[in-house]
């Protein structure tokens, strides 16, 4: 099979209804005798010029079509007199034929996304009822979509079908049942920024035998993971710990601790608040510049507070900003910071590995190995540029320099994470997964806008694979959240930042696919109130938008 992603689509091009001609006489000439065969292998249905084709491509290759038609007579009207009398009355039906999927894809998600666009396609022109002859060799697949058997049957010989009917609540009532479980999957797509979707070449490498971190192999293993993070990010030296993304960052302030100078802690938003409570913690020296949640930094309201303010040494923020989906300026700090000689830290937990990110320079970075690894969670990494030694200041477990004199493995680490990072890591074509994770993102956040859902941070701040979301007046995004699940959609809403906002999150970190997301807008589309507000499209304020000056220590 086609390992070229998947798009669903209404036929517009030349070139794929040329394909549609083909695949329509592969499926209903040599596969379904139901026409005559022809000299030449393509067929045109007598309603093309009236047919709406929903089609699948992988790449350039139509693999999957439904031509949809509303206009009458349709075609069962030539078959069945009175077509009429077996139908539901008060309806506005479409007529639904030429349902055909190539054979080698027939076990993928091609059908399902077919029927999620076919769904999307009836509701924004208002039908409320489908009809199909359905083959018979397809029968147990048609009742469980909700099809409703009607008359008798039609064609002849091996062609045989079996006229039926589906009305919009029939389908509503078996729509969470069939998304629910993906093909090829073992449980609900999920859209969480963590755990995430892991492969399955991930999971076989976490698999292996557990080895001794004392070990020839696995000291070689683990310094091999450590160049390609350095690889991944500039970053001249990682040290890998065995712990969260919060261990990272309390090593980091562990760090600064040792400085002399006050420091400076940006936020806007869930996790930079975050990196106040860490400085907190320690007992750092510093001020606080907080923005709006969902509003991108003033640079010049920092570079003033700076120039104010000579003693600064260090700079703290959130690359990510994960609870609002803002990706916070990182090269326009680096060039501040290095031309006023300040130690900049960053926290990129849900930036490394959703697109590029450039820490040359940085002082220290910490990272983690699930999110936009899409490694299991359990490892996190601290990354820096410069020469480190260790402090009896400091615990032994948060003493950076300690790791740095014991090639990295300066206590127990588990192997079989470390295998999994690095099959995450060398499984991967980066460039190319952040071009299509930042076209999937932009893709996605236009449909949801078409919802009418109110996203909270603008377009040119937001940061690939991760949308926070605002539901419309009245709903709660919990429920929604709830429901989605129920289909068979896991997304993020049961952190506390979220729940106090009402917001939820879809986040594209882990193993995700088109046709899953076009199945999540469909069941989104059930449960999203539109035209909810002027604030859709354009980010959502939740807090005044001043910046705010503290001083802490």
């Amino acid at each position: 099979m086609s390992t070229s992603p998947l798009q669903f689509k209404v036929a517009t091009e030349e070139w794929e209804f040329e394909q549609i001609h083909e695949l329509n006489y592969r499926t209903f000439v040599e596969e379904i005798p139901q026409h005559q065969p022809a000299e030449q292998p393509r067929l045109v249905d007598k309603f093309h010029e009236e047919n709406t084709y929903l089609i699948c491509l992988a790449g350039r290759r139509v693999v999957g079509m439904l031509a949809a038609r509303g206009r009458r007579p349709f075609s069962l009207d030539q078959k069945l007199p009175n077509l009429d009398s077996y139908l539901p009355p008060g309806r506005r039906p479409c007529e639904v034929r030429l349902l055909a999927v190539e054979k080698e894809f027939r076990n993928s998600q091609v059908f399902r996304g077919i029927i999620a666009l076919m769904w999307q396609y009836g509701t924004e022109r208002g039908y409320n009822m489908a009809i199909i002859s359905g083959t018979t060799r397809q029968q147990k697949l048609y009742r469980h979509l909700g099809f409703v058997p009607f008359g008798p049957l039609v064609g002849k010989g091996e062609a045989m079908f079996q006229p039926m009917y589906l009305t919009l609540e029939g389908f509503e009532k078996k729509a969470e049942e069939f998304f629910s479980m993906p093909v090829n999957s073992p449980g609900p797509a999920s859209f969480l920024p963590g755990p995430v979707s892991i492969h399955r070449e991930v999971r076989k490498a976490f698999e292996r035998q557990a080895e001794s971190h004392r070990s020839d192999r696995f000291v070689s293993d683990f310094q091999r993971v450590r160049e390609r993070l350095c690889q991944l990010t500039g970053a001249r030296q990682v040290q890998i710990l065995l712990g969260s993304g919060t261990l990272a960052n309390d090593t980091v302030a562990a760090q600064l601790s040792l400085q002399a100078k006050p420091g400076l802690v940006l936020s806007n938003g869930e996790f930079g608040d975050r990196l106040v409570d860490h400085a907190r913690r320690f007992g750092l020296t510093f001020d606080t510049l907080q923005f709006p949640w969902g509003e991108a930094f003033d640079m010049p309201a920092i570079q003033q507070f700076l120039s104010r303010s000579p003693a600064v040494g260090w700079l703290w923020f959130a690359h990510g900003e994960t609870s609002t989906g803002m990706l916070n300026p990182l090269s326009p700090l680096q060039s501040l910071c290095a031309k006023m000689k300040i130690k900049l830290c960053a926290d990129c937990m849900s930036s490394v590995g959703v697109g590029p990110v450039n820490l040359e320079g940085v002082y220290l970075a910490a990272a983690a190995s699930g999110k936009g690894l899409a490694a299991y969670p359990g490892l996190c990494m601290v990354f820096y540029n410069h020469t480190i030694s260790h402090s009896t200041r400091l615990p032994r477990y948060l003493d950076l320099g300690w790791y740095a004199e014991h090639q990295g493995i300066a206590f127990t680490h588990s192997s079989n994470l470390v295998r999994a990072l690095d099959a995450a890591l060398r499984r991967v074509d980066w460039p190319k997964k952040y071009a299509q994770l930042a076209e999937d993102t932009a893709w996605l956040r236009e449909r949801l806008r078409a919802l009418g859902l109110n996203l909270i941070t603008p377009d040119p701040e937001a940061m690939p694979g991760v949308i926070t979301i605002a539901p419309g007046h009245g709903q709660s995004g919990f429920e929604m959240a709830q429901r989605l699940e129920q289909a068979g959609f896991l997304l993020s809403c049961n952190s506390d930042y979220l729940r106090q906002r009402n917001w939820i999150q879809i986040c594209l970190m882990g193993e995700y696919s088109r046709e899953k997301l076009d199945g999540l807008l469909a069941c989104l589309a059930r449960h999203a109130t539109t035209g909810v507000g002027a604030a859709a499209g354009r980010g959502v304020a939740v807090q005044p938008a001043a910046a705010a000056w503290s001083r802490e220590g």
